[in-house]
């Protein structure tokens, strides 16, 4: 008589693994249900544990890959692709599918030469090394961070918003770029991203290393002065915050803090690609209570009405 390698148990794992999302409470609870009972009757019986059993490995890496799955679904969709092909293309030229030299911003190439993808490929390229992996991880970390809470935050429903402000930083840093030695655009916009996120929520406690907290006002000037001391000068870090700041004076506080006009408008082609989904204020004039007209300051603000000194009963 053949015995089978999977057991009845796994073989109903299989099925709860199929008809019940490992995702879900119920799922989960039931699977885990299963792989106790099944080792447990082994052991009783005197069989191995069930830990080697193939179904109840293919359910579990399937766990895996699910959570792996949702978690990637959850990212923003403008961050999910930013994220995305500054993942794939430095592995392409890690394992030099792709040659790095086609990858970087060179201004001969791109001008005379008419290699227009460099300013693109640019932007999500990085050389991975054993010297530059952490750097190049820690990108990718505060990417996700803060783009994903800009994208969800501020501007949540409206894409468009959003990724006309990727559009502007990354265009100011191919013209510094095309006029300079500058190659590649990874840091300086990861910067830029996180400088508009720390301006709008200067007050927000952020924690860095070894248990340091602050206001996220200085987080981008602390890894200034970090990449300055232990890094690369920090020339990238100091140039990801000008244009930060350039965005966000043009953005938000010339035309807020200033009461000017705004200055930057979601081109319509784009908010036809990506129509918002959320009605938000124009710019253009500061909130009332920063108003200064010089005028009749005290006729804006609400008075009680005068009801008089009234009587008393029985007077």
């Amino acid at each position: 008589m053949i015995h089978s390698k999977v057991s009845y148990p796994a073989i109903t794992l299989l099925l709860l693994g199929y008809f019940s999302p490992p995702s879900s409470k119920l799922g989960t609870s039931l699977i885990r249900g299963f792989v106790a009972r099944d080792c447990q009757m082994k052991k009783s019986c005197g069989v191995a544990s069930g830990d080697g059993d193939p179904a109840i490995q293919i359910v579990l890496t399937g766990m895996a890959s699910n959570e792996l799955s949702i978690w990637f679904n959850s990212i923003p969709q403008i961050t999910k692709y930013w994220f995305t092909g500054s993942v794939i293309l430095p592995l392409l030229g890690r394992f030099g599918i792709v040659n790095s030299y086609y990858l970087v911003l060179d201004a001969l190439l791109t001008l005379k030469h008419f290699q227009i993808w460099r300013p693109i490929t640019a932007l999500f390229y990085f050389p991975i090394s054993p010297r530059t992996g952490f750097h190049f991880l820690l990108n990718l970390y505060f990417m996700y961070n803060y783009s994903s809470q800009l994208e969800s935050g501020h501007f949540v429903g409206r894409r468009a918003d959003y990724l006309f402000m990727l559009i502007f930083n990354w265009a100011c840093l191919v013209l510094v770029g095309l006029c300079t030695d500058l190659m590649l655009l990874m840091d300086p916009m990861v910067l830029s991203v996180l400088y508009v996120w720390c301006q709008l929520n200067r007050d927000v406690i952020v924690s860095f290393w070894f248990g340091t907290r602050f206001k996220a006002m200085y987080l981008p000037w602390v890894l200034f002065g970090f990449n300055f001391i232990l890094g690369s000068g920090g020339i990238f870090d100091l140039l990801g915050i000008v244009v930060g700041h350039l965005y966000y004076f043009l953005a938000f506080k010339y035309p807020q803090d200033f009461g000017g006009p705004a200055l930057l408008r979601t081109p319509g082609f784009l908010l036809r690609l990506l129509p918002n989904t959320r009605v938000m204020g124009g710019f253009g004039a500061p909130p009332p209570a920063r108003r200064r007209d010089g005028g009749d300051d005290d006729a804006a603000i609400p008075r009680p009405r005068g009801w008089g000194t009234g009587h008393r009963l029985g007077d």
